[in-house]
Parts: structure tokens; C-alpha cells; sequence
């Protein structure tokens, strides 16, 4: 049971209705309770620049082997049964908070059946969970974009 229903059925929702009208009026007021100007301010999003090759790493959970491996964009690598091809790479600026994210296809090639797509996406290097590939056997993940100028 919420607090807000328990001082309903204890007979009290004046209070309840005072409450939320003084939350209400503080919310209205919070953007002129900043300081002089920080309303204003934003925070721009961090630039992502295009690099020409990542660093991957996989992981064969059968045998507990970690195999780390570069593909350029374009590129398509075998690690086990699994076809990856590398499409994008990006990551932010130096003076950013540091990312990398790639975009990978991922193919599970099995003798004498059509390939299965298991995986189409971006992948963070800071966040491997958030958008991750299932598979039964192995597991991808993206360590860092490589090449280019990354200033």
C-alpha cells in the first residue's frame, strides 16, 4: 500500500491535495530558481567522428578462449561459426566523454544450412550489456574504434 493511499483511507486528503499543489507550484518555479543563466545553458551532445577499423573482442564460452581481432569498415571477419562485417565505426572526441560504438552484422554460418542473422546493430564499448548479441556459444564485443584522426 502507497503512503499517498494509506492517508486516503486515514481521512486526509486536504493534505494530500495541499501537498501535490505546493510540489506543483515549487516545479513551476524551479526553472527561475536557477542561477542567473544556467536555465539557458545546455549541454551539447558529444561529436562522434568516423574511424576506419575497430577492435573487437570474442569470447567462445565452451572453451573459455577470448580472441580479439581488428576488421576495417566494410570488412567481414570469422570468429567460430560466426560471420562478422564491420559497417560503422564512431567514437567521441577526445575532449568528450570517452565512446565507441560500431555497427556490426553477425551470421551464424552452420554447414549445410542458410546463414542466420543473430546480430544487427550498434554496439558501445562503454555499455557491451546495452545492446548485446545472443548467442548460444560465443559472445562480441566492441573494445574501441581504431585509425583516423582522432582529434
Amino acid at each position: 500500500m502507497t503512503c499517498v493511499s494509506a492517508l486516503f483511507r486515514r481521512g486526509k486528503p486536504a493534505r494530500i491535495a495541499a501537498g501535490m499543489a505546493a510540489l506543483a507550484a515549487v516545479l513551476a518555479l524551479a526553472p527561475h530558481l536557477a542561477p542567473h543563466g544556467a536555465a539557458a545553458q545546455t549541454t551539447a551532445a558529444p561529436t562522434m567522428t568516423d574511424r576506419p577499423a575497430a577492435k573487437l573482442q570474442g569470447l567462445d564460452k565452451v572453451t573459455a578462449r577470448t580472441s580479439t581481432f581488428s576488421l576495417k569498415v566494410g570488412e567481414t571477419a570469422g570468429f567460430g561459426s560466426l560471420r562478422i562485417t564491420l559497417r560503422a565505426c564512431r567514437s567521441s572526441s577526445p575532449v568528450d566523454v570517452p565512446e565507441s560504438a560500431a555497427f556490426l552484422e553477425v551470421e551464424d554460418v552452420k554447414p549445410g544450412e542458410a546463414p542466420e542473422r543473430v546480430f544487427s546493430g550498434w554496439m558501445f564499448a562503454s555499455s557491451p550489456a546495452l545492446s548485446a548479441m545472443e548467442h548460444a556459444i560465443y559472445d562480441v564485443w566492441v573494445l574501441t574504434c581504431e585509425g583516423g584522426n582522432p582529434s
